[in-house]
């Protein structure tokens, strides 16, 4: 297995014969040994519950294939193609955000915050494996589909204030990733998040502009 990312809870590992990833949960020295057992435990059973009610939505995320409690760690699929950050452009902007926020709308209309809501914790698939055999293949990627990943910050919850704090992110991610594009980007986003249930997120959009104001504020 090769390391493809090391963040401050967690390195994520990918076998790219099996193709799948392993994400494990580091113990932290400076927490007492039994806290920082129960919060890496606690945390990494959240992420695989999010990403089992996610996948029961039909929302495109890896499929879930092993938790380990012994090491806090989690087996997914590995998804090939390319991150959002690495593909978005004028020409696809329109589509691929209109997904995302249809995406995010159902998350949101069933109470499920991402909690990093950037380009870089997105693929657009690629099945670059059609007729290939694998020891293991777990699922194969679908093309063109926008899939998301690292529910590392995710959560359950019902407040419109995580849901527009999502949101708040996300704009700030296509600002300072795609700030050329940013604009079309997010409008694309939250027309298709509208549609996702119009009446029961009208309240988020609402406490989005407040969120947007106290930032703007600190900002001065």
């Amino acid at each position: 297995m090769k390391t493809i990312s090391i963040g401050a809870e967690a390195v994520v590992y990918a076998d790219d014969a099996l193709r799948v990833v392993v994400k494990q949960r580091q113990p932290k020295k400076y927490r007492a040994k039994e806290l920082d057992e129960k919060l890496r435990l606690h945390r990494m059973r959240r992420e695989a519950k999010v990403i089992e009610a996610l996948r029961q939505l039909k929302i495109p995320v890896p499929k879930l294939i092993n938790v380990d409690e012994k090491t806090a760690a989690i087996t997914m699929q590995l998804i090939e193609g390319q991150k959002v950050r690495d593909t978005l452009n004028r020409g696809n902007c329109g589509s691929i955000c209109a997904e995302i926020g249809k995406a995010v709308g159902t998350m949101h209309s069933n109470d499920i915050v991402h909690g990093d809501l950037t380009t870089s914790n997105m693929i657009l698939g690629r099945n670059s494996n059609k007729g290939s055999a694998r020891p293991y293949q777990p699922s194969p990627t679908d093309d063109g589909k926008v899939y998301f990943i690292d529910f590392g910050l995710s959560m359950f919850s019902n407040k419109d204030e995580d849901k527009a704090v999502d949101l708040h992110l996300f704009r700030q991610a296509l600002n300072s990733s795609h700030h050329e594009i940013a604009g079309r980007c997010f409008a694309a986003a939250i027309a298709a998040y509208k549609k996702a249930n119009a009446d029961g997120l009208k309240n988020v959009l609402k406490r989005l502009e407040k969120v947007e104001e106290r930032g703007r504020n600190k900002g001065k």
